[in-house]
Formats: C-alpha cells, sequence, structure tokens
C-alpha cells in the first residue's frame, strides 16, 4: 500500500537543502566583503588597520605619540599608502613628519587578529617617502629629507636631497651659549647605501653595509672665536671616539664622496665676516682595513680636491676603528699655487695679508697621539711678502701697519724656503695639543698651520 504524505511534510526541506542554502548565503556574504575590500578598500583600513598601528606604535614607543592621516590601500598590490604621518616626543625634545610615503609587501591582515609587527613581517618591503623633516628642539638642530627609498630585497638606502641643519639663523643659535661653540650645516645631494642588512635595522641588532655614497656634499662649520671657551667643557667628539662606539653596532665596509665641499670659518665679531678655509672638487675613499699593527681594524682615508681654489691637495689618513683614544696619522700635499690665496683666512684670523709669494710644492706628515700632533711640513716657496692691516678697516698703508710690515718682512718673516746647494732648507715642525673647543677639522687645519708657521716664522 502507497503511503501518502500531507502536504507540509512535502514541502519540509532537507537537512542538505538547509546546509546548501547557508553555505551559499555565507559565500554571498564573503565575496560581497571580498568585493568590497577589492573595490572600496579604504574606508576599511581606516577604520581598523590604522587604529592597530598606531596601537602597535604606542606600545613599542610609549615615549612617542603618532597620528596617521588619511590610508589607501591596493590589494592587488599589496601598497599602503598615507598622505601623512607626525611623531612627537611626549617630552617635547622631538617633532617629526613625513609626507605622502607608500609601503608595499608588509602583511597587515594579522593585526585585525591581534598580531603585532615583526621583522618576519618585512622580508620583501619598499619603502618611499616624501618630504620627511626630523627637529632635534633641544639641540636646536633639523634634518630635512625630499624623498627617502627603503627596498629590503634589493638591500638598499636612498635618500634624495638630505640637509642637517640650524632651526634658527647663526646669531641665535650662538646667543643661547655664554661660551664658544661651533655649527655645523650638512647638505648632501644624494646618500645611497648599498647591501645593507634591512632587517637587522628593523631587530635593532648589528648594522651591516656594504657601502655608502654621498654625492655633491657640503659641510659649512663655523666657530664663533668672540666668546671665550669654557673650562669645564667637554671635548666635542671626535672620529675615532665615534668608530670606537660604533664597533659592536655599525660597520660600513666602504665610504665614498663625490665632489665634495668644505667650509671653515672662524667668527671673531658678532655680525662680522669670518675668516674662511674652502676645500672644493673633494673626492674622498675611506675603507676598513683588517688591522694596524697592534691597534686592530683602522679606517684608511684617502681625498684629494681644491685647496683655497687654488693648489691641488691630497691627503691620507689612518685612522684606528676600535680605540677611542683620539690618535690617528695624517699626511698628504699641496701643489703650486699662489699663496695670496690664503687672505680670506689670513687677513681676518691674524690681521695680515700676503701680498706676493708663489708656493712650488709643500708635503706634510703628523702623527697624533692622545690629542698632541707632531711631525714635518715641507714647504718651497719664493718671494714671500706680507703686509699688517687694520682689523677694522683692512687697510695696510697706517703707519702703524706699514711699520708691523717692516719688522715681520725684515726681520721673522722667511721670504723665501728652497733647498740650496747641498739640498738643506727649513722644515717646519709640527707642535699643536688638542684644546677643549676643537672639532676634528680644525684640529687638523691648526696642527698642520703649527708646521707651516714654524717655516714662514710666524
Amino acid at each position: 500500500m502507497q503511503n501518502e504524505h500531507s502536504p507540509i511534510e512535502r514541502r519540509k526541506p532537507s537537512v542538505l537543502k538547509i546546509a546548501s542554502y547557508a553555505g551559499a548565503a555565507i559565500g554571498a556574504v564573503a565575496l560581497a566583503s571580498i568585493l568590497a575590500l577589492l573595490l572600496f578598500p579604504d574606508p576599511f583600513v581606516n577604520r581598523f588597520i590604522k587604529p592597530r598601528i598606531a596601537e602597535a606604535f604606542g606600545e613599542a614607543y610609549p615615549a612617542y605619540s603618532i597620528h596617521i592621516g588619511d590610508m589607501k590601500y591596493s590589494v592587488v598590490q599589496n601598497r599602503i599608502e598615507c598622505d601623512s604621518v607626525a611623531l612627537i616626543a611626549v617630552d617635547g625634545a622631538f617633532a617629526g613628519s613625513i609626507g605622502q610615503s607608500s609601503v608595499s609587501a608588509i602583511d597587515w591582515m594579522h593585526l585585525l587578529w591581534g598580531g603585532k609587527l615583526g621583522p618576519e613581517n618585512f622580508g620583501g618591503v619598499v619603502l618611499d617617502a616624501h618630504d620627511i623633516a626630523l627637529n632635534f628642539l633641544q639641540s636646536n638642530y633639523g634634518l630635512h629629507c625630499q624623498r627617502l627609498r627603503l627596498s629590503v630585497p634589493d638591500s638598499e638606502i636612498v635618500a634624495d636631497v638630505l640637509d642637517l641643519h640650524l632651526l634658527t639663523g647663526d646669531e641665535e643659535f650662538f646667543r643661547r651659549s655664554k661660551f664658544r661653540t661651533t655649527r655645523f650645516n650638512l647638505a648632501t645631494a644624494q646618500c645611497s647605501v648599498a647591501g645593507v642588512a634591512c632587517l637587522t635595522l628593523l631587530e635593532g641588532a648589528a648594522y651591516h653595509a656594504r657601502s655608502v655614497l654621498l654625492r655633491d656634499p657640503f659641510l659649512d662649520v663655523l666657530i664663533n672665536k668672540d666668546k671665550r671657551s669654557a673650562k669645564d667643557t667637554s671635548y666635542p667628539v671626535m672620529p675615532t671616539e665615534i668608530l670606537a662606539s660604533m664597533q659592536a653596532l655599525l660597520r660600513v665596509d666602504s665610504l665614498r664622496i663625490m665632489n665634495g665641499r668644505v667650509h671653515y670659518g672662524e667668527r671673531f665679531a658678532v655680525g662680522s665676516q669670518p675668516a674662511i678655509i674652502l676645500l672644493d672638487n673633494m673626492q674622498v675613499l675611506a675603507e676598513r682595513t683588517s688591522s694596524l699593527a697592534d691597534n686592530g681594524a683602522a679606517v684608511a682615508v684617502h681625498a684629494e680636491g681644491m685647496f683655497m681654489k687654488a693648489g691641488a691637495m691630497n691627503v691620507r689618513m689612518m685612522i684606528p676603528a676600535g680605540s677611542p683614544d683620539f690618535s690617528f696619522r695624517y699626511s698628504g700635499s699641496l701643489g703650486r699655487m699662489d699663496v695670496s690665496a690664503l687672505n680670506p683666512f689670513l687677513e681676518t684670523a691674524e690681521q695680515m695679508r700676503i701680498v706676493a709669494g708663489v708656493l712650488q710644492s709643500a708635503t706634510f706628515d703628523i702623527t697624533v697621539t692622545s690629542g698632541r700632533a707632531s711631525g714635518n711640513v715641507r714647504a718651497v716657496y719664493r718671494d714671500l711678502t706680507l703686509a699688517a692691516i687694520d682689523r677694522k678697516t683692512g687697510s695696510q698703508n697706517g703707519a702703524a701697519d706699514l711699520f708691523a710690515s717692516f719688522i715681520a718682512n725684515t726681520f721673522k718673516i722667511r721670504g723665501t724656503n728652497v733647498p740650496d746647494n747641498s739640498g738643506e732648507m727649513k722644515i717646519g715642525k709640527v707642535k699643536y695639543t688638542r684644546q677643549r673647543d676643537d672639532p676634528f677639522f680644525r684640529f687638523v687645519w691648526f696642527a698642520l698651520r703649527s708646521g707651516v708657521g714654524d717655516v714662514v716664522g710666524f
């Protein structure tokens, strides 16, 4: 006998159909979510991802507060873009900002489930940031970079138009201290780092790079000598100390500078023109050596360029890398030049003017041991004539100036220094001790100048 079912029983869906309908609904929701994420990812990123990034940063660096502007995300390219980022130290000692920037190839999704960013999430990262400004308010210096590109796959960092500068003018900077101080400005068209272990940078471990290249760098140094030195001030940090402190943290195999310039000045009165030393067209190569006798690793520096736009200069340095003691050695040569090119320094610093004189050649070899320089300077020159000048007017025609010039040229100055028939000539002795306010470049110059002064007689 055939069983007949009621209409209600016949319309009751099976468990399989219920499961299929539910699966279809879930699939439709998932598909809609994926399409929404693909077509409209920005609201999702700004609503969920951005707060998690800020929270993760705050947990890692509680001494800073961060503000992140509008973000955009490309699912296909796995690239996140940001209009701006502002970073401020809680104690007010630091403020920084970044303009338009982008980061690609980071696994962001695990942040939604409470995960944290770690070095393993950055293996394929490419960072591109524009208009970076970092202000170190306590030291009154700022660092600006027009564009920064970091590629982890390429092991490369490139910074375009990078400059370190004062946040105020020179006079305001010098006014803040009652003692003598040194102002630095540094700018370079491009700084590129190759062979850098990017992931160790993120891990905070020892940093290593194969090479650093600076294109068209310009170093501007100014000392306000109108103020006295502080007797209890600490010595400026020197390269030997920097290398020793970085020994376990940072290792760079080579540093190359292309077309560098150095502008060194000493100011003797507020608002006055400083005494100037210029180095142009500098080509520099610094490389680590495996050993230096008993002192371990060292940095060998070879530099060549134009001195005071008049003479070709060649300098070699050997700087120990593992010892904080201020000891190193440098030597070099200077080609033929009209020595009146030194007047931009001598007229202001010494109230002396070179009226005539030609340097045929010069060599120097100087050893620095615990801040004490010794060595020799060999200078071959002819017909050197000096004139004393008035500090205020720059005139060399006053009676007192004429008398001082006569005494200098007649009794003190060695006007000519060339080998005699036996090959003998005056060799200058270098004798200079590091002063408390001596930065590195000034120490190198003053030690060399002491030998030149011994040759010439002033």
